[in-house]
């Protein structure tokens, strides 16, 4: 088959490795660039040897497909134009920014037979990628996702910039709907919720404790799975993690035992490849109709009606504050 022609919507920093990348699959052709700011496009496109466009309409009568990187409150316009020109689309998370609109892009795409993906990178992270075969009906899962502040994304709350990777990845992988949320967060450098912390009720009893901060000194994205059998600690910006599970043995009774006999430890590793280049290839791949959609418009939306019902309880939980303040 030919290579699918392709091109990104919004070359900021996240854009310009969508182009990168791309530029560097053989199953694509990169068509062109564009953005708002025409210079940053002309810019990245000189940088990698493609076009850049200063029209939308233009580049979309020259292309089969898209990735969409512009902010968050832009994607449902993008998305809509590129489906009314019969473009496949990908979507970087969260998909759109209400769930009306992501549901009206879900009814384009059936209308147009066209495929929508959903930007969720860790889904193809090494240790995550490694460690599906050892999951087992986890019961808790806690996590942390910690980063330093910086301007870029503080238009929306932390939990729609940061905290939507784990919750996707949560829905994915306890694979049950959310029965129940309670949440907190603060205000800190932003006008906006900038550390939070949301407790996830499953059906099925599973339980998840997830943080995310944008105002934190170090980077860290950490998850743990505990299920019956024993635990999982993945490090998911080292792409590594470990398994510590019950051997198939008897427990001794009334007497003394070396614990170490008892659990077995096993290390994770991924195999290295960068996360946003599969995510990419996979894109691409069921563009071409080789493979299904790694991460459907529904799943997005899934993982959006979650974030939203979080920022909602945050926001009860604050103002319940200021008023018990006042009282």
């Amino acid at each position: 088959m030919d290579p699918v022609a392709i091109a990104v919507l919004g070359v900021g920093s996240l854009g310009f490795h969508h182009a990168r990348l791309l530029q560097d699959l053989p199953e694509a052709r990169l068509v062109g660039v564009y953005d708002i700011d025409g210079g940053r496009a002309r810019s990245v496109a000189s940088e990698l040897g493609t076009r850049g466009y200063d029209s939308v309409d233009t580049l979309l009568q020259d292309v089969e497909a898209v990735t969409i990187a512009v902010p968050t409150s832009r994607h449902f316009e993008m998305a809509v134009l590129a489906l009314r020109q019969d473009c496949d689309v990908f979507i970087e998370k969260p998909i759109t920014s209400s769930t009306a609109e992501a549901d009206e892009l879900i009814e384009l795409a059936a209308a147009a037979d066209r495929i929508i993906q959903v930007g969720h990178v860790e889904r193809f992270n090494g240790a995550v990628r490694a460690c599906e075969p050892f999951l087992d009906k986890p019961l808790f899962v806690e996590s942390h996702r910690l980063a330093p502040f910086v301007p870029r994304g503080t238009d929306v709350p932390v939990v729609l910039d940061l905290m939507i990777h784990d919750i996707d990845l949560i829905l994915s992988l306890v694979g049950a709907p959310v029965t129940d949320v309670r949440a907190a967060g603060v205000s800190v450098l932003s006008g906006s919720v900038d550390i939070a912390n949301a407790r996830l009720e499953f059906a099925g009893g599973a339980v998840a404790n997830i943080t995310a901060s944008r105002v934190s000194l170090q980077k860290q994205r950490k998850i743990r799975f505990f299920q019956p059998s024993g635990y999982l600690s993945l490090d998911l910006g080292s792409g590594t993690g470990e398994v510590h599970r019950r051997k198939s043995v008897e427990l001794p009774r009334g007497e003394a035992f070396d614990l170490a006999n008892l659990i077995e430890h096993i290390q994770l590793r991924g195999d290295g490849a960068e996360p946003l280049r599969l995510e990419l290839q996979s894109y691409v791949r069921a563009v071409r109709r080789e493979s299904p959609v790694a991460v459907t418009a529904e799943e997005g939306r899934a993982a959006l009606a979650v974030a939203l019902n979080i920022v909602e309880r945050i926001e009860r939980h604050r103002q319940h504050v200021l008023d018990s303040d006042s009282a």
